[in-house]
């Protein structure tokens, strides 16, 4: 399934959200308005706000609640997002030059309170307070999973427990709070509500497995490795893996290369080859194919229809995706 066929079922109300997600932006200063007007320009594929929808028409009738829902997510999300840009001090995201590159950090990070202020508002003065809970939840574990990786960065002491921990906060919990909004807005049985969310938090784990693979090229056509991931020290699935199936000496000498010449591409390619050879690439697809079972497992509890078709095949785009 393509992206524009997964969203089919949702067309005339992403057109709609592009509307209101915009007039949720807008402000009487005229620089700010300059900015948010540059964002929503440059924005991505819109997983997000299609996950919110897709969940709720699989579990109720959509209504303004779900807007509010969609917005809000992509309202704190984009904030957390201009922040990340001036904690990284990244000039790029997704091939255009960031906020902060743009117009420097003191504004960066006073464009991210006004956006996260907006969400706020959004949800307080519709008294979506349910779905703000949801939301406030998810950047909450959001915060606490970058620190426990910058933590555990610094040691490249990472076990696989802790790796998932930290995923499952640092991306499943968004994905999971946009599942259990979408499902939040249309209906109050707890139950489908909760597994909503799990349904998202497992398509979360298993999209950034994928996205790890894509550090050591995937094993498919996707092109060279990046590595990327090594050069920031950031301990993956495949590399845990490999790791806690080494001989003591080549762990030393792995973890020394990680921790000391990260940013020498032969000791980099090293890794990388230490890694596919040891099978990290093929355990990290099972671990990532396991996640996808089990959200479409959770998915199969729901009656069939277009938009629970569509959200299977976003299962299926985020495991397969090329990029």
């Amino acid at each position: 399934m393509t992206v524009n066929e997964i969203k089919a079922p949702i067309e005339n109300e992403m057109a709609e959200f592009e509307l209101k997600f915009k007039s949720s932006m807008k402000s009487s200063v005229p620089l700010l308005d300059k900015i948010t007007r540059y964002i929503v320009k440059r924005k991505g594929k819109q997983l997000r706000p299609m996950f919110v929808f897709l969940s709720a028409k699989v579990v109720g009738e959509m209504n303004d609640s779900t807007y509010r829902a969609a917005s809000l997510i992509e309202l704190l999300h984009t904030a957390t997002l201009v922040h990340d840009d001036v904690v990284d001090d990244s000039n790029e995201r997704r091939g255009f030059f960031s906020v902060n590159a743009l117009w420097k950090n003191k504004i960066a990070v006073l464009v991210g309170d006004f956006l996260l202020s907006r969400g706020l508002l959004l949800s307080v003065d519709n008294k979506d307070f349910h779905l703000l809970g949801l939301v406030s939840n998810a950047v909450r574990e959001m915060s606490e999973g970058e620190l426990l990786q910058i933590e555990k960065a610094r040691k490249l002491d990472i076990d696989e427990a802790v790796y998932f921990d930290i995923i499952r906060k640092k991306t499943a919990s968004l994905i999971a709070s946009c599942c259990a909004c979408g499902a939040a807005s249309v209906t109050k049985d707890e139950l489908a509500i909760e597994q909503m969310r799990a349904f998202g938090e497992a398509v979360g784990i298993a999209f950034q497995i994928k996205d790890d693979l894509f550090d050591y090229g995937d094993g498919s056509n996707i092109g060279k490795p990046t590595g990327i991931d090594i050069k920031e020290k950031k301990m993956t699935l495949p590399l845990i893996f490999a790791l806690n199936n080494a001989t003591f000496l080549e762990k030393r000498r792995i973890i020394n290369i990680v921790k000391n010449n990260n940013n020498n591409p032969k000791k980099v390619a090293e890794v990388i080859d230490f890694v596919i050879k040891s099978g990290g690439i093929e355990y990290a697809e099972s671990r990532m194919n396991e996640y996808k079972n089990k959200a479409l497992q959770l998915l199969s509890h729901f009656p069939d229809s277009s938009s629970k078709a569509s959200l299977e095949g976003l299962v299926r785009y985020t495991t397969e995706r090329k990029n």
